[in-house]
C-alpha cells in the first residue's frame, strides 16, 4: 500500500501554505470579479415590471383584493 500523494513533495510548514493559498487566492479573484462586473454591464434593467391583466385578477382572486 502507497502513502497518499501530497499536494507537496515534503510535509510544507504552515507558512508556506498559507501563501500558497493567499497566491492562489489573488489569482483568482481577479478574472471572477472582471467577469461579475462585465455581466452586470451587459444586463439591461427594465424601469418597471409588466403584470399581464390576467395574473393581476388571479392574484386578486387568491388573495380577496378587489
Amino acid at each position: 500500500m502507497t502513502a497518499p500523494r501530497l499536494a507537496y513533495d515534503d510535509l510544507a510548514s504552515p507558512a508556506e501554505m498559507n501563501a500558497d493559498c493567499l497566491a492562489a487566492q489573488a489569482a483568482l479573484t481577479g478574472p471572477l470579479t472582471a467577469a461579475a462586473s462585465r455581466l452586470s454591464q451587459e444586463q439591461t434593467k427594465r424601469a418597471e415590471i409588466e403584470i399581464p391583466a390576467a395574473a393581476a385578477r388571479l392574484a386578486a382572486a387568491i388573495y380577496g383584493d378587489a
